[in-house]
């Protein structure tokens, strides 16, 4: 088969190439359609039940994504609460109201919500908090002290401090928030006092996330092109051959892209990183095959049969490590996120082409190569090697093959130790986070926290489990609802809360005369309706409708939390049911959760669990592939231990580091998985194909540490240099990519040349019994039998489990009981037919 390629490569270079320019030119045509889409929520199913129910509270409850606008004085004795900056504040809340897409009505801010006053016994009047700006100190003052009386704008509006004041701007899109916060930040380069103005908000994060990210995209994947060029340029010596690795890297992502938009799928935040992923894997191939032509091609009398003899020897090894890179890609498919699906599958096509183009392009390249450019490429084999290459591979020869022992020894150590990092582990994420610690929203989103109750909302959303009218006008209900809100905040993950109950507790106190010290709920029903009516009268009365239904049978609690963290949201969902569980309410309720901040739990906690068991099926599935590629299920797990080294061993720096297993580091374990067993691919066919010719382990592995080593060195050094241009990153996800493709190359690498050999040296027979003359009594492999019966049934059973094809039943549970008994059978039958050869 390689020979027919070979030979197409060579006899149609040009119609090879023109092809590939054709299809490449469609695909960018392509692009032409594209849809971006950087709203995290689109991270579940359209049909999700969270999601819908989202949106119905959201229009039920007339509410708006918002993003937050902090001012902040810590300098002045009184904070912003002087003349110059509430002026300041006061136009700056007029301007935004003005920007295309803000919800000017709903805005909150001082110049926008009223202040309930006392009237006198039994009557109450509304006015503006700040109906302008004040001229004195006095009455900037007044000020704070109204709205600091006011629960549902203390530690909402103005923190109890008096250094800060917070304006909330409601959008009518999530997708417009970073292009409003823009034109906020415009604003306030107008107002240089001794205040400073912070932008955060979830929606304003993940919409930011998705803006910079195109432009990381844009800046690292070309500086990680570059750093691949001028180091392979350092091996190679040949510009001309060191180009097409490149060319061929980014056609590849131009032809995966274009496919998939082409499809119809948006460009979203996980597909946004098919190109960085794709750039190291569509490199790796290029770069066995141009080491190995360099180290062959003076052995060759003309360059064809250079390249048809390093195609043959890579061929299936470059197959394979392209299968199973494909299929860890693949399992994605499995997950329960829909753009998670959409990443992993196209990654895995973009790997396929990677190679269909590697084996196709790099043939017909040489062949369109004139000769004479060819005459100082190679390694003349006349000379004795040196060099810190030779020497460094020389070292890990002796001590792998002569001091296995002690390499095995490290290695028990070595995951033992592992294993405690692991149980360091916590799973969380924040989208917020996804920023570095300096990044404007970050540094708000801290400073913002300090001062309020929280920039993170939540809504708790209750109703009666028998439907009764009217049943939030029951003083008893609020009263409970009250008593919830006091439980949250005593313990300590929700800042502040307001509910119907602080509504009408203020107007409640201010028809007692104002005195606050009451924070009373009227006694009947009646008078609860009464203050109700009276808070109709306000300029804003349709404040109301934010937090209860007209017929009053429906309830909005509104949580603030200083924290987006996903265990911070959980553990305010533990509190409540725990709260429901102990104190029982006057009538029984029932409730779900909205809000942006649970959806993201949502979404997070079910990619998290969803990639750790795809990650689990797709190593099952390697494993199965590793021994058919090997044709020995103890071969096959052999392959598999500096994957799993390398594994566990990165993923335990997580949990020492104190880094979080988040949404990033989920989605990079399928990388971690499909490169971590490509050296052991390499290592173990080469071997064997050594072995044929010496038939003895130390000359065996004298000549591994030659020139095959030398390619897995540079393919490694290449790859984790070539991305540390992605820790300059202001993006984390992008920081924990680079370190990531940093300890896959290093880690795998070591542990191949380092491992590998020292099994094999214990054990040689393991990895080349086949080869040895035959024995005269044939017996089966009754163990391994089972083991791959076991691996065959696993394999299948998680891809049918994957795609519904089936689920656990008693069914389920007898196929893979016969599976296993098959298995023992053909076991018995063994040992009784080498009885009987015996």
């Amino acid at each position: 088969m390689i020979d027919r390629i070979v030979d197409f490569a060579f006899k149609r270079p040009k119609a090879i190439f023109a092809i590939a320019g054709l299809l490449t030119f469609v695909a960018l045509l392509q692009f032409l359609r594209i849809k971006i889409d950087t709203d995290p929520e689109n991270m579940l199913p359209a049909n999700e039940f969270v999601r819908r129910f989202h949106q119905e509270v959201k229009k039920e409850f007339t509410l708006y994504d918002y993003i937050v606008v902090g001012v902040v004085d810590e300098s002045s004795p009184a904070g912003v609460f002087n003349p110059r900056t509430l002026e300041d504040v006061y136009q700056l809340t007029q301007a935004i109201g003005k920007i295309d897409g803000v919800v000017a009505y709903d805005m909150m801010s001082l110049s926008t919500k009223d202040d309930v006053q006392s009237d006198g016994a039994g009557t109450v009047r509304f006015q503006w908090l700040m109906h302008a700006p004040p001229y004195t100190e006095q009455d900037a003052l007044w000020i704070r002290s109204r709205a600091l009386a006011n629960p549902m704008f203390y530690n909402t509006l103005v923190s109890a401090d008096g250094k800060a004041l917070a304006i909330y701007v409601p959008i009518k899109e999530k997708k417009i928030s970073y292009t409003v916060a823009k034109k906020i930040g415009e604003l306030t380069k107008a107002y240089r006092g001794g205040e400073r103005y912070f932008l955060t908000g979830l929606p304003l994060a993940e919409d930011a996330f998705g803006h910079e990210m195109f432009v990381q995209m844009a800046l690292s994947a070309p500086a990680a092109m570059l750093v691949i060029f001028l180091l392979m340029w350092v091996f190679f010596r040949n510009v001309r051959l060191v180009v097409l690795p490149l060319v061929m890297a980014m056609d590849v992502v131009i032809l995966t892209m274009g496919a998939m938009v082409g499809l119809g799928f948006p460009i979203h935040i996980m597909s946004s990183m098919i190109p960085i992923f794709l750039l190291p894997i569509c490199v790796l191939d290029s770069i066995h095959l141009l080491s190995d032509y360099y180290e062959e091609y003076r052995r060759f009398p003309n360059k064809e049969e250079a390249i048809r003899h390093v195609l043959r020897k890579l061929f299936m090894p470059n197959l394979f490590t392209s299968l199973t890179t494909v299929a860890g890609f693949f399992s994605l498919s499995f997950a329960p996120i829909p753009p998670v699906q959409v990443f992993g599958i196209f990654v895995a096509i973009g790997v396929a082409v990677a190679w269909l183009t590697t084996v196709l392009f790099i043939p017909a390249y040489v062949a369109l190569l004139d000769a004479s450019r060819l005459a100082t490429f190679g390694v003349r084999h006349e000379e004795n090697p040196t060099g810190p290459e030779h020497v460094i591979l020389e070292f890990a020869r002796h001590l792998a093959v002569d001091r296995w022992k002690l390499v095995l020894a490290v290695t028990v150590l070595t995951v033992a130790v592992s294993i405690i990092g692991l149980t360091r582990i916590k799973v969380n994420d924040n989208p917020t986070k996804w920023f570095s610690k300096k990044h404007p929203i970050r540094v708000a989103d801290i400073v913002l926290n300090r001062h309020f109750g929280g920039t993170y909302s939540a809504y708790l959303v209750m109703e009666p489990r028998d439907k009764k009218e009217e049943v939030f006008l029951d003083p008893a209900m609020l009263e409970y609802i009250r008593g919830l809100q006091k439980y949250l905040l005593e313990q300590g993950s929700v800042g502040k809360s307001t509910s119907l109950a602080d509504v009408v507790s203020k107007v409640y106190d201010e028809l007692l005369g104002g005195d606050k010290k009451n924070g009373m709920i009227p006694p009947t029903k009646e008078a609860v309706a009464q203050c109700l009516l009276l808070f109709e009268n306000s300029h804003k009365p349709d404040d109301l409708w934010h937090f209860v239904t007209p017929d009053y049978d429906k309830l909005n609690l509104w949580m603030q939390l200083t924290s987006g963290d996903n265990r911070d949201m959980a553990l305010v969902v533990r509190q409540v049911e725990t709260y429901f569980k102990e104190h029982p309410a006057p009538q029984p309720l029932i409730y779900h959760w909205s809000g942006l901040t649970y959806i993201n739990m949502v979404w997070q906690d079910k990619m998290v669990i969803g990639m750790f068991v795809n990650f689990l099926g797709s190593f099952l599935i390697v494993l199965f592939m590793m021994v058919v590629l090997f044709r020995s299920p103890l071969v096959g797990l052999l392959s598999m231990i500096p994957m799993t080294v390398t594994i566990v061993f990165i993923y335990s720096t997580l949990g020492f580091f104190g880094k979080e297993y988040d949404m990033p580091v989920a989605v990079l374990s399928a990388l971690t998985l499909g490169l971590s067993i490509d050296y052991a691919i390499h290592f173990i066919e080469r071997s064997r194909q050594i072995y044929k010719v010496r038939m003895n382990w130390p000359d065996t592995a004298r000549e591994m540490f030659g020139a095959p080593a030398r390619a897995l060195v540079r393919n490694a050094f290449v790859i984790s240099i070539a991305f540390l241009p992605l820790f300059l990153s202001r993006l984390v996800p992008y920081n924990t990519v680079g370190f990531f493709m940093l300890m896959i190359m290093l880690v795998s690498s070591v542990g191949t040349l380092l491992i590998l050999p020292a099994i094999i040296s214990a054990a040689p027979r393991v990895v080349f019994g086949h080869l040895e003359p035959e024995k005269k009594v044939s017996r089966c492999a009754c163990g391994e039998c089972m083991l791959l019966a076991v691996m065959l049934a696993a394999s299948v059973l998680y891809v049918l489990l994957g795609y519904s094809l089936t689920r656990w039943n008693v069914a389920t549970v007898i196929a893979v009981f016969v599976v296993v008994v098959l298995a023992g059978i053909c076991f018995i039958v063994g040992r009784l037919r080498n009885n009987r050869m015996v």
